[in-house]
């Protein structure tokens, strides 16, 4: 019997290896591979709890190409061999276990802001140890490699911005949160010294440590380098009462416990130590006298710094009264009493540190002058004409003064203006209707000024128009005396006059002195057509020329006479009236003509040497002459045409000294005397409603003047009744 001898061996068992990892995330690819060791030819089979995966491949491998939740579970495989039917024992099992993908998570410390040449780390926290390359991004710049811990040493500006990480392994990671560093310069404190750096034995002083961040500082004071509040760390250092010892240079740095952090050391600030009390000098403004309702500003001067309140004392030094900054003392002066002794001295701190008591000042006080307002040439001025405006103040002591005007203006342009003019006197030299309105000034000594002048009212007229009136008559007798008077409308101040006669300049200018151009006695070269001109100023001013003013003068013995008929001086209009030249010796040559508010002309209907106007108008009202074919005048009568209902009856020729004079008042309708009227001279009454009519039985010179008659029924013009010699 042949013995055969059959070997056996243990069957073989199958290793499961997974790559990457038995723990994987979401959509991560996952390879599972069989390993048995031994013979080839094997055919594997891949289980997952214990059920058949892979029925139609029998790879060694078995891959997953994006894991998901359902390939959570045990794997485990087995190898066959297909020519000699062989298994091998079946693979320990292996849990596949599948998580989300992890959130990398970034930390800084410390946390930010930091300081320039602080120490910074990043921590990029995956939450997976194995198989993955940390990428780092700040900003926008592109990123880089790096381990997972960052670290910047002495951090500058440049190093402050965003950071963020992510990871990379058999995936992408997302992004971590991001992180910003923010690098501030490292804070340099300042040390501010209250009252002042230059302090004075026994005061108290205050440093304090200004670090300008917010943030948990305690403070360490050095002095001279040397720490000087070893226990306390406040910010405010306080000297109570400053000796010699304190002098020296003083800083601090402050330290935040929480995070390490220091600030730089602050730069020194030196204190000084002084033993004598400073004394201020007390001055005022103005030096001299003051002026009643002005201000005088008092300054108390010293040789310091900041800090410093003033205290002013007046007439004793227990009245005190405190100002702050700055070191003056403004006081209004309303009477002479406000003047006096004045101290002054400073303090600071609390409690209060005083210097010494100033030297007394004296100030004075007088009576504040009243400016007075004067102008050339009047207060009543025309367009065009030069005016000066003149200040001046009444004061003992010699001074210069300059001046201030104010302008209360008709108009808005000069609604109270203020013009500050230095000289004393003000000129417009071509005056306008603007300039009209209320000036005032003041004068100004200094910071001082006098009271305010009163008010003088300047009126700019637009035109200046002269005009002439005569006096008592412009008709009159060889041997008479007239004046002819020339007036400015609304002005009568510094006018010099000119006159003419038929256009011809007069050079008689004594007869024109003050506006009055006398004839005395008249003769008859005076007659003719009178006008004036007024001027004034520098350069001259003109008025525009005057209406005309005619003067008529007769000989005494003329053998020519013009007769009037009827014979009145005053008519009524609508009645006739003639008027003829009658010459004793010969009365051929002779026309009558006349003047009236229109021209000088012939009479309008005239035969020979006879006037006749049927239907009187009070255009005719004028004077009247006889003219001969060589130009003589004789004769001259006045004749008015009324309008109203009644007229003065009179003589048309002047009456004889001695004669008696008859006058009555006439009535239009029934053309006969008024029983009862009253007579006026001059406009004074002279006799009243006892009679129609008044006669004077005996004339004399004193009787010539104006004479008219007032009625029930109304009241005549006026009517000149001249008085001649016998």
């Amino acid at each position: 019997m042949k013995c055969i001898f059959v070997n056996f061996t243990e069957r073989p068992k199958p290793v499961v290896h997974v790559d990457p990892d038995e723990n994987v995330f979401v959509e991560e690819t996952v390879t599972l591979s069989c390993d048995i060791h031994g013979t080839q030819g094997w055919q594997y089979n891949w289980y997952k709890e214990g059920n058949l995966v892979n029925s139609t491949r029998q790879n060694q491998t078995y891959i997953i190409s994006s894991v998901d939740w359902s390939h959570r579970g045990v794997y485990s495989c087995e190898g066959t061999q297909s020519k000699a039917p062989t298994y091998s024992q079946m693979s320990d099992g292996v849990t596949l276990t599948v998580s989300n993908k992890p959130q990398l998570t970034l930390t800084v410390n410390p946390q930010s802001p930091v300081f320039t040449g602080d120490t910074v780390t990043l921590s990029c926290d995956v939450g997976w140890s194995t198989g993955w390359t940390i990428y780092w991004r700040k900003d926008s710049n592109p990123e880089y490699t790096g381990a997972a811990t960052k670290t910047i040493k002495s951090v500058n500006i440049s190093d402050g911005g965003r950071y963020w990480c992510r990871a990379r392994g058999y995936y992408d990671s997302n992004f971590s949160n991001r992180v910003k560093i923010i690098v501030k310069v490292r804070p340099k404190p300042v040390v501010h010294v209250h009252p002042d750096r230059s302090v004075f034995r026994e005061e108290m002083v205050t440093l304090t440590c200004d670090i300008q961040q917010t943030g948990d500082w305690q403070y360490s004071w050095n002095k001279e380098g040397n720490l000087v509040n070893s226990t306390r760390q406040d910010q405010k250092y306080i000297i109570s009462s400053v000796d010699w010892s304190h002098r020296g240079v003083y800083s601090c740095i402050g330290t935040q416990s929480n995070a390490p952090q220091y600030s730089q050391m602050s730069d020194g600030v030196t204190l000084t130590v002084s033993d004598l009390k400073p004394k201020p000098e007390l001055t005022s403004d103005p030096a001299g006298a003051a002026l009643t309702g002005n201000t005088v500003t008092l300054t108390c001067r010293m040789d310091l710094s900041t800090g410093w309140d003033f205290y002013w004392y007046k007439h004793t030094l227990n009245s005190e009264t405190n100002t702050t900054k700055p070191n003056s003392y403004r006081m209004k002066i309303d009477s002479v009493s406000d003047g006096g002794q004045f101290w002054c001295r400073a303090g600071r701190g609390k409690p209060v540190y005083y210097t010494q008591y100033s030297d007394a000042l004296w100030v004075n006080v007088t009576v504040s002058p009243k400016a007075v307002v004067t102008v050339r040439p009047d207060e009543r001025v025309f367009r065009g004409e030069t005016v000066t405006l003149r200040c001046d103040v009444k004061w003992e002591e010699d001074t210069e003064w300059t001046y201030r005007w104010e302008i209360e203006g008709t108009n808005n342009q000069h609604k109270n203006s203020v013009r500050r003019i230095s000289t004393q006197e003000w000129n417009i030299s071509s005056v306008k209707d603007i300039h009209s309105g209320k000036y005032t000034c003041t004068g100004q000594m200094g910071t001082q000024s006098s009271r305010r002048s009163d008010a003088v009212t300047l009126t700019v007229s637009a035109e200046a128009q002269a005009a002439v009136r005569v006096s008592p008559q412009p008709w009159l007798t060889e041997g008479d005396s007239v004046t002819l008077i020339c007036e400015v409308t609304g002005s009568s101040t510094g006018w010099t006059f000119s006159w003419f006669r038929d256009d011809d300049h007069l050079s008689d200018s004594s007869r024109g002195a003050g506006g009055s151009y006398t004839l005395s006695p008249a003769a008859l070269q005076h007659t003719g057509v009178y006008m004036c001109r007024a001027e004034r100023g520098r350069p001259a001013f003109n008025t525009n020329n005057s209406s005309t003013q005619p003067l008529w003068i007769t000989g005494v013995s003329s053998s020519v006479s013009l007769v009037v008929s009827p014979s009145r001086s005053q008519h009524f209009s609508s009645d006739s009236l003639s008027l003829s030249c009658e010459d004793q010796s010969n009365s051929a040559g002779w026309t009558v003509r006349r003047y009236t508010d229109r021209n000088t002309e012939d009479c309008s209907k005239q035969t020979g040497s006879t006037c006749r106007i049927v239907s009187l108008s009070t255009s005719d009202t004028g004077v009247y002459w006889c003219q001969s074919e060589s130009g003589e005048k004789r004769h001259p009568l006045n004749i008015t045409v009324h309008d109203g209902d009644v007229i003065l009856v009179s003589s048309v020729d002047p009456v004889i000294e001695g004669h008696t004079l008859t006058l009555h008042c006439l009535h239009r309708s029934t053309n006969s005397p008024i029983l009862k009227a009253d007579f006026y001279k001059d406009g004074s009454l002279v006799q009243n409603q006892t009679t129609g009519e008044m006669s004077i039985t005996t004339v004399s010179k004193s009787h010539e003047g104006f004479y008219y008659c007032k009625t029930e029924r109304g009241q005549s013009m006026h009517s000149w009744i001249s008085v001649r010699g016998e």
